[in-house]
């Protein structure tokens, strides 16, 4: 199941119209494991970003590099476009596919993420974090980052959370640099496709009042906000996660 093009690990597993997963930071591909059903009408796509799970790289860490690299993926494998639904940090590279490749673009899905870090907010929240870095062991990061993305702190949802969850200490603030950089104000207004955001009640990582300006700048997106949830609905509320995102997708095929 897991492949390789041109140093990008990947997963690809189903049939139908493409639909690419992207993960978050810190994430490993493997940790869209709750969305292998789609494959039963999709042909899914799934990366390593650079930087994480298998993808071990010296090249740049940047949102236009992950991006570029998915588009590469793509097109190395024959596919003119795609639905494309991205995490968090994947939420940002999968804005920056459309950024650099609009026409590569069926529809977007972007799940509890963000389009915009002011500044100085960005430096200071990487100051802190580094700071936070160097004093924790890699398991005190992982402990604390599963009680911050969860709102529901059951012992099968720790589980299925360090599962995925595998920051590798030398990519892992790049990464984080890299999303406190992204400005997408002037981009959102020009996203012609059918796009879905989709926001976590209680996530304490990109508040949902973030998503909510994000569907006011893309018109026409559709906005649900999932409750009971913190930053990964995908895991904390799979069942109606995954069926929003068929209803959705199912949508887009009816108009075609």
């Amino acid at each position: 199941m897991g492949e390789l093009f041109s140093g990008i690990p990947y997963l690809r597993m189903g049939a139908g119209e493409p639909l690419v997963f992207i993960h978050g930071l810190g994430e490993i591909k493997e940790g869209w494991s709750n969305q292998f059903e789609f494959a039963e009408q999709y042909d899914l796509i799934i990366p390593d970003l650079r930087g994480h799970g298998e993808y071990i790289t010296t090249e740049k860490i940047s949102i236009s590099s992950f991006a570029f690299d998915i588009i590469c993926l793509l097109k190395g494998l024959g596919i003119e476009s795609a639905h494309i639904c991205g995490l968090s940090m994947g939420g940002m590279v999968a804005q920056e596919i459309y950024r650099q490749a609009p026409e590569m673009c069926r529809s977007l899905i972007l799940v509890s993420t963000f389009h915009y870090a002011p500044k100085r907010f960005g430096e200071l929240f990487l100051k802190f974090r580094k700071a936070r870095a160097e004093s924790l062991s890699l398991q005190e990061q992982k402990n604390m980052a599963a009680r911050v993305c969860l709102y529901s702190w059951t012992e099968s949802n720790f589980e299925d959370f360090f599962k995925f969850y595998q920051p590798n200490r030398e990519f892992y603030l790049p990464s984080m640099k890299a999303c406190l950089e992204v400005n997408n104000l002037c981009l959102l207004p020009k996203i012609k496709v059918p796009t879905l955001i989709i926001g976590g009640q209680y996530d304490a990582v990109t508040p949902v009042w973030i998503q909510l300006l994000m569907h006011k700048q893309i018109r026409h997106s559709e906005f649900v906000i999932f409750r009971n949830t913190g930053h990964i609905a995908k895991l904390e509320a799979k069942k109606s996660f995954n069926e929003v995102l068929r209803n959705f997708l199912h949508k887009q095929k009816k108009a075609s």
